[in-house]
């Protein structure tokens, strides 16, 4: 839906800002002449009501001309500095719940156009532990949120529920770093659950960066439905050049990178990087009021993603 948004934004503002040069410079000056021209035929001055008339465009390209300024104003904001997003599952628990409203920075890994994407400037490129909105590779008009873990050229290894990082080897460098596991530390059972079943809290720790994740340990680890990368085991990947491999926080409830592979630098739309609002929707089928209307606000969600 949002590509089709911005597909549609684009075609209002380009609409709207071409009746809004010709007003100003043809239909306008048009007006202004009649005014003229009219007042010189007339032995009193014309009163208000006339005058306004007469200046006064018809309803299209006053309307052009009243919200070309406020829909370019949005496509600049939404395709190069911030873009709203909601968070729609699960996915990202504990760092993001269901019913967040989360601001997506656009600008900090370039500026792109927005409806084919292309990069125009380049800025920065997303960091191990960003956490990244992208055009899902396999369905792309659809926006997925996850957890970058590797960057181009490392390879990664997820094994019994447990994340081990080789970072990539630095050209100019004589040694290589070692794949080494990334710590995680208990933190709390049974505050979050899902389906019913009690999930276990830990805190990660990367490139001196913590994060919260959470894990099912009643559950098996799922590693026959693994993307098998050519030339590696199962539960191994060696990320290409110009890709991200990336992961739900919510470990065992996450359809990410180790399902289906990897995000191309073209696909990512932002960094998140606040949530601005996030309401509970706890309601039952036999209420009166429907499920999707907000049981609640959680106020002290506000606030910076880490």
């Amino acid at each position: 839906m949002a590509v089709y948004f911005s597909i549609l934004l684009v075609a209002i503002t380009l609409i709207t800002g071409v009746v809004y040069m010709l007003d100003k410079l043809v239909y306008a000056p048009k007006r202004r002449d009649n005014l003229k021209a009219t007042q010189q035929q007339c032995a009193q001055p014309l009163d208000e009501a006339a005058v306004e008339k007469i200046l006064t465009p018809n309803v299209w390209v006053d309307t052009s001309v009243q919200i070309f300024p406020v829909v370019a104003f949005v496509l600049i904001l939404r395709s190069f500095l911030w873009e709203p997003f909601q968070i729609p599952s699960g996915s990202m628990m504990p760092t993001l719940l269901d019913g967040d409203f989360i601001l997506v920075d656009k600008h900090s890994y370039g500026l792109r156009e927005p409806v084919t994407r292309h990069k125009f400037v380049e800025i920065g490129q997303p960091e191990r532990g960003d956490v990244v909105v992208f055009k899902y590779p396999k369905q792309p008009q659809v926006d997925y949120i996850k957890r970058v873990i590797g960057l181009p050229g490392d390879r990664i290894m997820y094994k019994n529920k447990s994340l081990y990082i080789q970072p990539k080897c630095a050209p100019e460098s004589d040694t290589c770093p070692k794949m080494t596991q990334v710590l995680t530390n208990f933190k709390q059972n049974g505050e979050y659950s899902q389906r019913g079943v009690p999930l276990t809290r830990y805190e990660s720790v990367m490139d001196n960066k913590s994060h919260e994740i959470l894990i099912n340990n009643h559950t098996p680890e799922q590693a026959s439905r693994f993307y098998v990368q050519p030339g590696l085991g199962r539960g191994e990947w060696l990320v290409p050049e110009g890709h991200y491999f990336v992961m739900g926080d919510n470990r065992d409830n996450s359809l990410d990178g180790r399902f289906w592979g990897f995000v191309p630098e073209q696909n990512l739309v932002g960094k998140a990087v606040a949530i601005w609002m996030s309401f509970d929707f706890e309601r039952q089928e036999s209420d009166l009021l429907p499920t999707w209307v907000p049981s609640g606000v959680r106020f002290s969600r506000i606030g910076g993603i880490e």
